[in-house]
């Protein structure tokens, strides 16, 4: 049976970004914890201060208190809103403008919608990720992390940025590591997408509507795609903190080929893959909240 509109349906973009922001700010603020765990885990570098997931929550409550594990997602959400709704919105488009003429999608149409979906996300939302994961890690004890007392104040959201600007070299240096996001967002995005619609497709009608549908799907699509691309988010964050505090964290990388050698010198292939388990645990409850929402809002708007 079809949904009848409701008072406030919203036609399309505005229903996909309403629909997508809205998800992505619930899924983000559900797993909050554990996202800081693992950007902690993945910055620590050779050190290994922050060990496991319930530890490392535990650590962070004990020096920081409950605020500490949520510290950052106001920025967070302020930053997914966007990121979620652009994301939704260009892929529903680039679906569209990929169709056959029948309205059907293949698989390497799917690919393609996402992939142009997660670049479009990452250029409109990426200075607010890097005053995230900055937020994330400065208000760390951060002598755990590299030898050195902790800021006992970190600036707010905006003075973050401005410091940004000003400190280190304008534009570009808000925008420093989008490389490796971007090839790690842009992969992500499509098989998270393509691997979601794919397997619901294959649900029966009558019961694709189900939120447990969603949940589950949400999970597997999101679990999957994130480990496939884990060892691109690692260079993610350590791009963004590479010049915190005149660079002390250690990470000095001339380009994306020399982060990834460095790294597995270093520290070993498992370098790669630090925070993998703290991102599981976040990234599967995150997709099946985000996936079951945006399908719920979407309905009740559309």
């Amino acid at each position: 049976m079809e949904n009848k509109p409701s008072a406030f349906s919203l036609p399309e973009p505005a229903l996909s970004l309403v629909s997508g922001g809205i998800a992505g700010a619930l899924s983000r603020t559900a797993v909050s914890p554990i996202e800081r765990v693992k950007v902690l885990q993945q910055v620590q570098g050779s050190t290994n201060s922050y060990q496991g997931v319930f530890g490392s929550v535990h650590q962070i409550w004990r020096e920081e208190g409950y605020r500490g594990l949520y510290r950052g997602n106001g920025i967070n959400c302020i930053r997914v809103f966007p990121y979620s709704a652009v994301q939704y919105a260009s892929y529903q488009r680039m679906k569209r403008f990929l169709a056959r003429p029948d309205g059907s999608l293949s698989t390497e149409s799917r690919l393609v919608a996402g992939t142009v979906a997660g670049f479009l996300s990452v250029l409109v939302s990426y200075p607010m990720d890097l005053v995230k994961t900055r937020l994330s890690v400065q208000t760390a004890q951060l002598r755990n992390l590299k030898s050195r007392a902790p800021i006992e104040k970190p600036p707010g959201m905006w003075q973050s940025l401005v410091n940004i600007y000003r400190n280190e070299g304008g534009i570009p240096a808000l925008y420093r590591g989008i490389m490796p996001t971007s090839w790690g967002v842009a992969p992500y995005t499509a098989l998270n997408f393509t691997m979601y619609e794919s397997m619901k497709e294959l649900v029966p009608e009558q019961h694709r509507k189900n939120p447990a549908i969603a949940l589950t799907l949400g999970a597997i699509s999101g679990g999957v795609g994130q480990t496939i691309i884990y060892p691109m988010d690692v260079l993610r964050r350590r791009f963004q903190v590479a010049t915190l505090g005149g660079g002390e964290m250690g990470f000095q990388y001339k380009s994306t080929v020399d982060a990834l050698v460095q790294i597995v010198r270093k520290e070993g292939y498992k370098g790669l893959y630090k925070g993998l388990p703290a991102n599981i645990w976040k990234i599967c409850p995150s997709m099946a909240v985000q996936w079951m929402s945006y399908d719920l809002i979407r309905n009740l708007l559309q």
